[in-house]
Parts: C-alpha cells; sequence; structure tokens
C-alpha cells in the first residue's frame, strides 16, 4: 500500500513488537548516536543485506518460527543479523548464550555455571562461589556443600 503523501510503501507494522526488535536491531548496527551500537556496529556487527527492508526481516521471521514472546539471538554472538546466524529464542536461552558467561567443560560437555546448576542441581551462588575461587570443576560439582571448605 502506497502512503500518499511521500509515495513510499507502507507495510502497516510500524509499533508492533516485531518491528521494534527489527528497528533496535538496525540501530545497534548502524547507528552511531544508538548506545549500543559500540557492541554491534562498532566492532564489525552488521545486518544482511535484505533485512535492511522490514518487509524481508518480517517474512523470515514468520517462516523462522517467531512468537511475541520470543528474542532474537545469533548463534555466533561475534557473527552478524543473518538468517544464517539468526534465530528465534526464548529469554533464557538468550540468557545463557552471553558473551559473558563463563563456559565450564567437564567430562566433555560444556555448559555455564547457570546450566550446571541447573543439571547438578546445586544452587547457582555457592557454585559460582566455589568456581570464582579456582575450585576444579570435578571438585566444585562433586564436594557435598555441607563440606565446603574455604580453600
Amino acid at each position: 500500500m502506497k502512503n500518499k503523501k511521500d509515495g513510499r510503501v507502507s507495510h502497516g507494522m510500524y509499533g508492533t513488537r516485531i518491528y521494534r526488535i527489527w528497528n533496535a536491531m538496525k540501530n545497534r548496527c548502524t547507528n552511531e548516536n544508538y548506545p549500543e551500537f559500540n557492541l554491534y556496529g562498532g566492532r564489525g556487527i552488521y545486518i544482511f543485506g535484505e533485512w535492511k527492508k522490514f518487509e524481508s526481516f518480517y517474512k523470515w521471521s514468520l517462516i523462522s518460527g517467531y512468537e511475541d514472546q520470543l528474542t532474537i539471538e545469533r548463534t555466533d554472538t561475534n557473527g552478524s543479523y543473518s538468517p544464517e546466524n539468526c534465530s528465534w529464542a526464548t529469554p533464557k536461552q538468550q540468557a545463557n548464550n552471553r558473551r559473558s558467561n563463563i563456559i565450564i567443560n567437564y567430562k566433555g560437555v560444556s555448559k555455564n555455571i547457570k546450566e550446571w546448576s541447573e543439571t547438578l542441581g546445586i544452587a547457582y551462588k555457592p557454585l559460582w562461589s566455589r568456581l570464582n575461587k579456582g575450585w576444579s570443576a570435578e571438585r566444585a560439582f562433586n564436594t557435598p556443600l555441607k563440606d565446603v571448605q574455604t580453600s
């Protein structure tokens, strides 16, 4: 549908949640005045060419499982926003994939501390504290909480 005022095509999605996600993504990568630009565009993260138009991003989103409770996630946090590197994820999945997470490899499995906490049934804070003190994963994961030693 054409906008009579300036001739631009209007998709009617302005202000929707998915439009706000797209707009924030675009600003993070292209607007030097955007507060998070240095974490995205400032370090070379860009937007796939076709996604510079909302309609293309919207079409990909619908066929890729977009739902209102999901957020866009880059598989490679150092990679750009593109169909090959993006998916829709829950906030919990997003939190588990932050660059700031500390990944622990134990018996050939890599997880962040929060994921190990949930897997092992060990409270997060004591587990984090043990690992932060330099404990090995073996010791941190297998020492009962009531037997905690300070060294």
